[in-house]
């Protein structure tokens, strides 16, 4: 009997494997579905900003790359009005801009979403969103999401901070607990401003980005 047993309890362990490792593929082939849609590009450390121009922002201004020229650090966010990661995010990105304005560092926030697909990111909420959080950066739109491909984002929020030559200094997430701010251990983005603010190279210049994937029109 326990023989038998065993043969049964390891033909079950095989199709629950088999079972499982089919979910796994599934799963796997959509996510690698799902980046596939988005641009192969990957921003190395040490790469130029791609150039951008004329997107417009929820002051009724355009804004192109050249505009931030005289920052001494630029912060790039691909962001959105509806992800809970970036919600979550919101007031830890304000301190950091009020924080680091006097240090030279600018930030300006990117939202690429496919607004057919997701309304609440379109840019009329885009406008609402901004003055009701009272962001103190630039909150711009990039309706044919061709910066957001030429950056290679994949996230909101995604970060990529340039230094004064507008090379690639640190890339990835803001810290390492999005939903309990209190909890945090690592702050991966403001142990990078202030490394870039002294003209030195941040000690952790790669993270992964955690957040919501961008939307992207089909």
């Amino acid at each position: 009997m326990r023989g038998r047993t065993a043969v049964v309890g390891l033909a079950f362990l095989g199709l629950t494997c088999a079972a499982q490792g089919g979910l796994m593929d599934r799963m796997f082939k959509h996510k690698e579905g799902s980046m596939s849609v988005s641009s192969k590009h990957e921003m190395k450390i040490g790469e130029q900003a791609p150039d951008f121009k004329d997107l417009p922002g929820v002051d009724g201004k355009k804004y192109g790359l050249a505009d931030f020229g005289a920052s001494k650090v630029l912060v790039v966010i691909f962001s959105c009005n509806h992800c809970p990661y970036v919600r979550a995010y919101e007031d830890r990105i304000i301190a950091l801009q009020k924080d680091f304005k006097d240090k030279g560092v600018q930030f300006v926030a990117i939202n690429s979403n496919d607004a057919e697909g997701y309304p609440e990111d379109n840019f009329e909420n885009m406008v609402k969103r901004a003055q009701q959080k009272k962001f103190n950066f630039p909150y711009l739109r990039d309706e044919s999401q061709a910066v957001a491909r030429a950056y290679g984002a994949s996230h909101t929020p995604h970060i990529f901070v340039f230094n004064q030559d507008r090379r690639l200094g640190y890339t990835g997430k803001i810290d390492d607990n999005w939903e309990k701010p209190e909890q945090v251990k690592k702050q991966y983005l403001k142990d990078a401003l202030t490394a870039l603010v002294q003209g030195k190279a941040p000690a952790e210049p790669e993270t992964f980005a955690i957040g919501c994937t961008i939307k992207w029109k089909s």
